[in-house]
């Protein structure tokens, strides 16, 4: 099984327990999503950084509203050959794959992202994929 299919049928399977109502406040959200049995082993949060305590800071999307959809931003270095943001995924609020942005540490200094949504309202989920500190999620209800 690949790993974009072990993720996907994860964060499935995690749901459940992770999300109750939709209509709940993204603090909420974040709250619920952290204390699900994967956070901290399968991927990681701010609120749930399991082995990676020391990295969370920095590893772990931040999610703002724009006026056509989202900007995810993870405040990592891109350092070619090394360590660095693979990519961002974002994901509706049933974890659906939305969209993803790749990136090249040799061309981007950054790891930001630019996502329009037109029609996505709820929860929106976006992965930071680290090369050695593997995935992290964040969430915001926009």
């Amino acid at each position: 099984m690949d790993r974009r299919s072990f993720i996907r049928i994860g964060f499935a399977g995690a749901a459940t327990s992770i999300i109750a109502p939709q209509t709940v406040l993204a603090g909420s959200l974040s709250k619920k999503m952290s204390s699900g049995n994967m956070a901290g082993g399968v991927f990681y949060t701010k609120d749930s950084p399991g082995r990676w305590k020391k990295k969370a800071g920095s590893h772990s999307p931040i999610i703002s509203k724009t006026d056509t959809g989202v900007q995810v931003v993870t405040g990592h270095p891109m350092k070619a050959n090394d360590h660095w943001i693979v990519k961002h995924v974002l994901l509706d609020s049933d974890f659906n794959y939305i969209t993803e942005k790749m990136f090249n540490p040799f061309k981007q200094k950054s790891a930001i992202s630019n996502f329009a949504l037109p029609t996505n309202s709820g929860a929106i989920y976006a992965l930071s994929v680290c090369n050695k500190h593997d995935t992290w999620l964040s969430v915001l209800e926009v």
